[in-house]
């Protein structure tokens, strides 16, 4: 049942009462079917782009893309794209139409979208209009192109990774000939912008079916990743793994939370392995030095990805940290704390879960004590409020320049030194003790 809310009803009902056919179309159609709520609604309709300014000359309206037929029309405080039936031109950049051609029936302009599932449209009065069978597409769980595959991603090569995006977020898979047309295809996202690019690719790996969708396409996220090409197929040759290291990391990706930063993480946290490959003469393959390798790559990808400062720096450090032995003392989990902060402990955590997740049985048992006993000392840390940093401690840097030091790199060192013995715990984190200490790391520091 498609129950139309009211902002958008409005704007059906006013088309319709002014003598023109309209239609809520596309992705709010499609998510109403599979019972999900959508998150815009929009409109699709007979009347031409200067007849739908006039039909809402009283409402607010932006030229959203006049040329294309496309308005955006202001409806109960809520947006509704309002968009002319219409038959697009050629696509001589692959992204965009040259120019369109507006048209009368709305078969027509379902005839120009993506997939069957994105090309139904629902009237209050006539009902669904399904001239591709999507709605049997959504019940067999198949992603389909609307004609001719090749066409579709000639037209738009954005739509290549909108195909697997929906294919993952449902758990779809793709139809023969879409799939192929994919694979074949695939050079033309060269021509999507990098930002569209690392969009689409956050929404593959947080949909559910994301492990199947990397797992069979590696050579199209290796056309805009290549720094990940060398993983695919990479034997591990070791046994704490029983996949190559594309298929582990697709499977860490599932086992994490789908979170962006974390599922980054995952599939980024062994880019390095490759390179730092090494086989003993037991036959049992090594990776020394490959978080650093990794952070490198991962870092690498995601600037040219343009990434936004705080998933870089999150995924850069959880991956240089993804392979680290945990501390099972009290002032190493404490240092630890300090160095990674304690929002990021638990992401770490969660990291090393799915690591483990998507690798051999081999010492499992002892790995995931090793692992649980970290949270418990992590979260017992935690509950004493123990000093993590300099600026926890009970003495800062304006105290130490009232005793007489000077502004420095001196007051760093003695700063840090307290910390350090305040989380060894031979130093209380009181003023006095601190002060006290401090007068003879001073002292020192004028005899050296």
């Amino acid at each position: 049942m498609i129950q139309i809310p009211p902002y958008a009803l409005d704007v059906v009902t006013r088309l319709e009462e002014c003598g023109f056919e309209a239609y809520v179309v596309g992705g709010c159609v499609r998510d109403c079917l599979m019972g999900r709520k959508p998150a815009d609604w929009d409109v699709c309709t007979a009347a031409t782009p200067e007849e739908v300014l006039r039909v809402f000359k009283r409402f607010h309206v932006i030229k959203t893309g006049l040329k294309h037929g496309t308005v955006t029309v202001r409806s109960r405080h809520r947006n509704v794209e309002v968009t002319t039936f219409r038959l697009d031109g050629g696509y001589s950049d692959n992204r965009h139409p040259d120019a369109v051609t507006f048209v009368s029936r709305v078969e027509e302009d379902l005839a120009r979208r993506d997939f069957t599932i994105n090309a139904m449209a629902y009237s209050p009065t006539r009902g669904l209009v399904d001239a591709f069978c999507g709605q049997q597409d959504l019940a067999d769980g198949v992603i389909r192109c609307v004609g001719e595959p090749d066409e579709r991603f000639n037209e738009d090569g954005l739509r290549i990774l909108r195909a697997l995006r929906f294919a993952a977020r449902f758990g779809f898979a793709l139809e023969r000939e879409t799939s192929y047309s994919i694979r074949r295809n695939r050079h033309l996202l060269a021509n999507i912008s990098v930002e569209r690019l690392f969009k689409e690719l956050k929404g593959i790996l947080c949909g559910a079916g994301v492990r199947d969708i990397l797992l069979a396409f590696p050579e199209v996220f290796c056309e805009f990743m290549p720094q990940l090409a060398p993983m695919v197929g990479f034997e591990q040759h070791n046994p704490h793994h029983l996949y190559d290291v594309w298929t582990h990391c697709a499977h860490a990706v599932a086992a994490v939370r789908a979170d962006e930063a974390l599922r980054l993480t995952m599939l980024l946290h062994d880019a390095g392995k490759p390179a730092t490959f090494t086989r003993g003469e037991d036959g049992i393959g090594h990776f020394y030095g490959h978080p650093a390798v990794s952070e490198q790559l991962a870092s690498s990808l995601l600037l040219a990805l343009k990434s936004d400062n705080a998933t870089l720096e999150e995924v850069t450090t959880l991956i240089r940290y993804h392979d680290a032995d945990l501390p099972t003392t009290r002032p190493g989990m404490r240092r630890l704390v300090g160095k990674l902060g304690e929002a990021c402990m638990p992401r770490l955590f969660e990291v090393k879960a799915a690591d483990m997740a998507a690798q051999s049985d081999f010492n499992r048992p002892q790995r995931l004590a090793a692992l649980r006993a970290a949270r418990e000392l992590f979260e017992d840390v935690c509950a004493e409020q123990h000093a993590f940093t300099v600026k926890d401690l009970a003495l800062n840097g304006r105290d130490l320049i009232q005793m007489g030091m000077q502004p420095g790199p001196a007051i760093r060192h003695v700063l840090e030194t307290l910390l350090a013995e305040v989380q060894d715990e031979t130093l209380e984190n009181a003023a006095e003790p601190l002060r006290r200490r401090a007068a003879e790391l001073q002292a020192a520091l004028r005899a050296g």
